[in-house]
């Protein structure tokens, strides 16, 4: 009897250690990084390019800053887009790094939730902070559930409106005939 209750003990705990697949974890995000000097590279760069700076704030535990991210990625147009217009940062923030300090001189964007977006012009100012929540989809499936994520067609109307184009005066000025 003791025979065949260690071996199903062994079975059992052998079962229980091969069901438990170790999930790989996600590194979108760099808790190490420099958020201040990455900003600020970025920035440089984005007024030499004539472009803005957009900062992705969140983590790598948050599953809608990695569903962003991934949507990104995968839509070509929309991180075409996102590549002509903008210098993007990721600032991570994590038990590891909440980078504090940084969010505290951009004016406390964490408020929002994650992931919160924000963008900067070529000298570094905040120039809008936007809720990611306003970028969610309003698309239902078959059954009349709401589809989760976010919405590219959003995205892309938030993006429109905050390049260095859209925000210089120069644009709407009336052309002399």
């Amino acid at each position: 009897m003791k025979t065949i209750l260690t071996l199903l003990v062994a079975v059992f705990v052998s079962t229980a250690s091969f069901g438990q697949a170790k999930k790989e974890a996600v590194h979108i995000y760099n808790p190490q990084a420099n958020a201040k000097a990455d900003i600020a590279a970025a920035v440089v760069k984005a007024a030499k390019e004539n472009k803005h700076v957009l900062l992705q704030v969140g983590g790598n535990w948050c599953s809608w800053c990695i569903a962003f991210h991934n949507l990104v990625d995968s839509t070509t147009t929309l991180k075409k887009y996102i590549n002509d217009n903008f210098e993007t940062v990721l600032v991570n923030y994590s038990p590891e790094n909440k980078n504090e300090a940084v969010l505290a001189d951009l004016g406390y964007p964490q408020r929002f939730g994650f992931p919160v977006f924000l963008i900067l012009n070529g000298k570094g100012k905040v120039l809008h902070i936007e809720n990611s929540a306003y970028l969610e989809s309003d698309e239902k499936d078959a059954n009349g559930k709401a589809k989760l994520g976010h919405d590219v067609k959003k995205i892309t109307s938030f993006l429109k409106g905050w390049t260095s184009t859209a925000v210089n005066p120069e644009t709407y000025k009336a052309k002399a005939k």
